[in-house]
């Protein structure tokens, strides 16, 4: 293939020593023992001495010539970015970002644009007092790649979901969230985080006993020990992951894609929904998913999304496009912010359906206007497993009636013919959410539905959470599991069965696209290569 795993380098021992900076920073601001609870993340405002970046840095959303980079502040603080084509930083570019202060949790995001396409890119960020710009923090390091303006010099990137879910949270026993670091060992161009980037909805107890007598213990916040309703424990939902020096070194080599799905806010959550779980004080899920929106867009660097540190909503979307180059295109969807309500799914007209009207004409548009070889749907749900909402609702798209579309397969459906008469090539499905792996064939003549192109869906994930049993699959658009690799009994930990992610590598020569199944601990599990302008494979 095009791409090798290539060894230590330069760029990543400075990394790596900006990792240890943060996690040194970390140890000083107090901390404790797994089963033990850390004290409140929020900063002061009352500090002596200069600003930390103790949390490290994240880059997101790159594209050839542009970027996203986040940090954040243990106080009020500027935040200062310097690029260069060298760790030595010499001719380096400042980029000035923005105040940080309590209004956005003392996060920030700085636009880079103008760089160099198919460059490694070196960043540091420095947080400087806001009212002697002299006093200065030490600077956080951090590298990612843009995207490539020639197609030779080919694509390679990760994707996966489903961190601290079920109750298995940052265990320092067993070296935390260990399958960060092993994705960091495969050096991609980018991550994508295919949802459920936390569990809001999911509080952690101290200490698990496992069926073979085994004891998982849980680094504790107050944050994660119940769920979160208010603004502030929405964010220390963020926050408890990059307490995992696993990810925070991540971060700093490997840019990220983001999106989201339901536990972000609450499990199986849909607008206009009223709770009557007894957990939550607030029962109105809009205005549960309008704390979330804004901790999110705090949190993560996504291009749509405008975290304001006015104390007002967050502005933009979540569905957008990424464009990575001639090869790929990354259509990043929401399955979840316009969705209609969970029902038994046999409607015989439904327009609303999981993406919205509106989502699903941008959809349509974008795809008919995208000219890379490859077109990713980077969908925060799968399509034909069947994913139940208690006894007689569905949460996903598919409802288990095998027969012709009902209730949200009907967009699904619009969709899927509209690709195939529009004659748009490469198109294929990533998901997560399921938590195992496995990959479908969908092909019309084993459908119910048949006015559409055969197309592949690979899921990966749980990246650190629960294992479960696979679900059932739906005929109507006729899927074929080819592989599957899934627990035997709901919520395994991790200690039990291996953590998953996905690799996507495409050849800059052949553009032909091979994905891989992958299993924490090096396994490759399944394999499969596509070739390239085929509208259906």
């Amino acid at each position: 293939m095009s791409h090798s795993v290539p060894g230590p380098t330069p760029a990543r021992r400075s990394v790596l020593r900006g990792s240890l900076a943060a996690s040194a920073a970390l140890a000083v601001g107090g901390g404790a023992a797994a089963g033990g609870v850390l004290g409140s993340a929020a900063p002061a405002l009352a500090l002596s001495g200069r600003p930390r970046a103790a949390w490290g840095v994240q880059a997101g959303d790159v594209t050839a010539s542009s970027g996203l980079v986040w940090v954040r502040s243990d106080r009020p603080a500027r935040m200062i970015v310097e690029t260069s084509a060298s760790e030595s930083f010499r001719r380096a570019h400042r980029h000035h970002g923005p105040l940080l202060g309590p209004g956005s949790d003392f996060t920030g995001t700085t636009a880079l644009r103008g760089l160099p396409a198919g460059e490694q890119i070196h960043y540091r960020v420095t947080l400087a007092d806001p009212d002697d710009p002299r006093r200065t923090g030490e600077p956080v390091v951090g590298t990612f790649r843009t995207a490539p303006a020639r197609r030779r010099d080919g694509v390679r990137f990760l994707w996966s979901g489903d961190i601290a879910g079920q109750g298995w949270g940052i265990n320092p026993d067993v070296g935390g969230f260990r399958a960060f670091e092993e994705m960091r060992g495969l050096n991609p161009d980018f991550f994508l985080s295919s949802g459920d980037t936390v569990y809001a909805d999911g509080p952690l107890q101290p200490s698990v006993t496992l069926p073979d007598g085994r004891v998982w213990r849980n680094l504790m916040t107050p944050e994660k020990a119940k769920v979160a309703e208010t603004l502030d424990e929405y964010r220390g939902q963020f926050r408890y992951n990059l307490l995992d020096h696993n990810v925070r070194a991540f971060n700093a080599q490997v840019p990220s894609i983001v999106q989201w799905d339901d536990h972000e806010v609450r499990n199986n959550w849909y607008p206009g929904q009223i709770l009557e779980d007894a957990r939550y004080t607030e029962k109105d899920v809009d205005v549960l998913a309008a704390r979330a929106s804004r901790a999110f867009a705090e949190y993560f660097p996504v291009s749509t999304l405008h975290a304001r540190g006015d104390g007002l909503a967050t502005r933009g979307r979540m569905h957008r496009v990424v464009r990575y180059g001639p090869l790929l295109d990354v259509f990043v969807l929401d399955m979840r912010s316009y969705r209609n309500a969970n029902s038994p799914g046999r409607q015989a007209d439904d327009t609303e359906g999981i993406l919205g009207a509106e989502q699903l004409a941008w959809l349509k548009r974008e795809l008919s206007r995208s000219r890379a070889v490859w077109k990713v749907l980077a969908a925060d749900m799968p399509l034909g497993l069947v994913v139940p909402d208690g006894a007689a609702n569905f949460e996903a798209i598919a409802q288990g009636d095998p027969g012709a579309p009902l209730g949200r397969e009907l967009q699904i459906a619009e969709l899927l013919r509209f690709i195939k008469h529009r004659r748009i090539s490469g198109t294929l499905w990533l998901t997560a959410d399921v938590h195992y792996t496995s990959a479908q064939h969908y092909a019309p003549e084993r459908a119910a539905f048949q006015d559409f192109a055969p197309f592949w869906e690979f899921v990966s994930g749980p990246l650190a959470a629960g294992g479960f049993p696979a679900n059932a699959l739906d005929a109507t658009f006729g899927p074929e599991r080819v592989f599957v690799r899934a627990p035997q009994r709901a919520n395994v930990s991790p200690m039990e069965s291996p953590q998953y992610f996905g690799e996507v590598d495409i050849d800059g020569g052949s553009g032909e696209l091979t994905v891989r199944l992958r299993a924490e601990g090096g396994t490759v599990l399944f394999g499969k290569v596509l070739q390239p302008g085929r509208v259906g494979q």
